[in-house]
């Protein structure tokens, strides 16, 4: 771990201004909508099945997946704020949804409860060692009944290696900028992001990690923790404008099953 990273940079980032730098990924509704038809796809659901949004921040998924008539979903998160303005979103949409904060490597929640457990939008790969994903996958096999399945999405390490820049910036509304410097060691891409002000500067200096996982390293991992049946579908993109979306490009999405 870079020494200017902390490693637990992760329970301070999800705030309101991730919110804004992020938001032509992760409050775009068309787009949400996109990766709903992909999972879809890719995993058979019914409208009795439990859902758990894993990492699943203001539960945008699990209000469109309510929206299709799969209304048994749980959010679970570690951001207080993400969470809260989930909760508030759903109960004006009438929703019922549940919220639950916690820690996603050890949730609390009783084993063998999901039918369906999914952890979207690059939330895998955050701790300092591989171990804190393993953590996670192997608390998503507890939580899942037996035929259960896992949908993951995450970054391709293979495509990324290849088409890596290392300084990339966009422009929010007529006043925030956001500029990251990124440094690719490894199988670690460490960050520096500078969200800045026109109007009245510097608005919030973070640093933070993201492991890299490549299809085959992702497989090994899974059967790891017990999972069967692994796929891979490469490099999907929800996305219709171009530019880097910080990593949300090059995204491969993974489906497993609980034997």
């Amino acid at each position: 771990m870079s020494p200017d990273v902390n490693p637990e940079w992760w329970k301070e980032l999800f705030d309101e201004v991730y919110l804004a730098t992020d938001a032509r990924s992760v409050c775009d509704d068309e787009v949400t909508r996109r990766e709903i038809d992909l999972i879809l796809e890719l995993i058979p659901l019914s409208p009795e099945q439990e859902i758990l949004d894993l990492c699943g921040g203001h539960g945008r998924h699990s209000m469109e997946l309510f929206s299709r008539g799969f209304k048994k979903c749980t959010v679970f998160d570690y951001s207080q704020f993400l969470l809260d303005r989930g909760r508030a979103e759903a109960e004006r949409q009438e929703k019922k949804i549940a919220f639950l904060q916690g820690d996603a490597r050890n949730t609390g929640l009783p084993p063998g409860r999901f039918d369906r457990v999914l952890v979207l939008g690059n939330s895998l790969g955050y701790h300092s060692s591989p171990e804190g994903d393993r953590d996670i996958l192997a608390e998503a096999m507890r939580l899942l009944r037996s035929g259960g399945r896992l949908l993951l999405d995450t970054v391709n390490g293979e495509t990324l290696r290849s088409r890596f820049h290392p300084v990339a910036w966009h422009e929010i509304g007529d006043d925030l900028v956001v500029c990251r410097n990124r440094k690719l060691d490894g199988d670690v891409v460490f960050t520096r992001e500078m969200v800045v002000s026109k109007k009245s500067g510097l608005v919030k200096d973070s640093r933070y990690s993201l492991r890299l996982y490549e299809p085959d390293s992702m497989r090994d991992l899974l059967s790891g923790v017990g999972f069967s049946g692994i796929d891979v579908t490469r490099d999907f993109s929800p996305f219709r404008e171009k530019g880097d979306l910080g990593f949300m490009n090059f995204r491969m999405i993974v489906t497993a099953a609980k034997p």
